[in-house]
């Protein structure tokens, strides 16, 4: 049996798959390595990241604790832009205590999660601007979640970007 049979059944995810790394994007498995590492063979996901155009090296047995998952379904991706426009429970107005909430939201990595990042910062910097960091982890949040659905959907980032834009306004 060959060592590309050994790694495709050992692992969860294909070469050429599009897979979601929290608080990362959406990245491409380009390869799926054997390499060494204390007097052990460990697989790895070599996975390019596109927005940052950045490739990282993931040990195959750790992908499920850094939240790697698969790109949502269609019907996964159309909730999350559905929950975008709906009512939401207002935010903290302590921005610190913000900014931790939606951080943690943001690692837990969701499209769910992404979204309700994206829908409480946006209404908020309706009522005041939001600070730097905050404004970092809106523009982030709302990156990840136009790059996720426009995967998921067959659409343009800019198609999608505009519909999550057209959302948050209703």
């Amino acid at each position: 049996m060959s060592l590309n049979m050994d790694k495709s059944r050992a692992t969860a995810y294909a070469v050429n798959q599009r897979i979601v790394y929290p608080s990362q994007g959406v990245g491409r498995i380009i390869e799926i390595q054997e390499k060494s590492f204390k007097d052990t063979k460990l697989l790895y996901y070599i996975i390019y990241l596109e927005f940052s155009d950045m490739t990282v090296m993931v040990p195959v047995e750790k992908a499920d604790e850094l939240g790697i998952r698969a790109i949502v379904p269609k019907s996964e991706a159309e909730q999350a832009l559905s929950f975008i426009s709906e009512e939401y429970a207002p935010i903290p107005s302590d921005w610190k205590l913000r900014y931790q909430m939606n951080l943690d939201l943001l690692k837990k990595g969701s499209v769910l999660d992404i979204a309700s990042v994206v829908r409480s910062l946006y209404h908020r910097s309706k009522i005041k601007e939001l600070p730097i960091l905050e404004r970092k982890l809106y523009d982030s949040a709302l990156n990840l979640l136009q790059d996720e659905i426009s995967f998921s959907l067959g659409k343009s980032k800019e198609d999608i970007a505009e519909l999550i834009r057209a959302r948050l306004e209703s």
